[in-house]
Order: C-alpha cells, then sequence, then structure tokens
C-alpha cells in the first residue's frame, strides 16, 4: 500500500507540473477515495478506530501536498 500511494504522489505531481487545471479532478477523486476509507475505518471503537484511520489520513494529506507541490514548481518556472 505503501509504495502505491508513493506512485500516485508521484504521478500526480508529475501531472500538476505539466497540466496544473487538469491535475485537480484525479487529486480530489483520490483524496475522496482516501477519505471514505479514513471514515470506514474510523468507525471502528476507541483507539483502534483512530489507528485503523490514520493511514488514510496522512496518505490523503499527501497526495494534496504532492499535487500543490507540483503546481507551485510550476509556477516558479522562468517561461
Amino acid at each position: 500500500m505503501i509504495f502505491g500511494i508513493v506512485g500516485i504522489c508521484v504521478v500526480l505531481a508529475v501531472l500538476a507540473f505539466l497540466v496544473p487545471r487538469l491535475s485537480r479532478h484525479p487529486e480530489r477523486g483520490t483524496q475522496r477515495t482516501l477519505g471514505a476509507g479514513s471514515r470506514v475505518g474510523g468507525k471502528a471503537p476507541g483507539l483502534l478506530g483512530r489507528i485503523l484511520s490514520k493511514p488514510f489520513r496522512s496518505s490523503s494529506k499527501a497526495v494534496g501536498r504532492s499535487g500543490s507541490a507540483g503546481r507551485r514548481a510550476r509556477g516558479h518556472m522562468p517561461f
């Protein structure tokens, strides 16, 4: 699962760098999917719910950061 998230982050960063406007839809779709996993994991009782939902929350944050980093890098390009 870790390699999958890393791969998605790399693809989104490259996509955000090359076509910033078209990268938002895949980024939001990925975050929506990870959010659903976080909500399902969070339904477990108590500490177990937090433990099960944390990987999905941190992966969603990573996806958002990689997309925004690609768009930000594109904005810093001289041409």
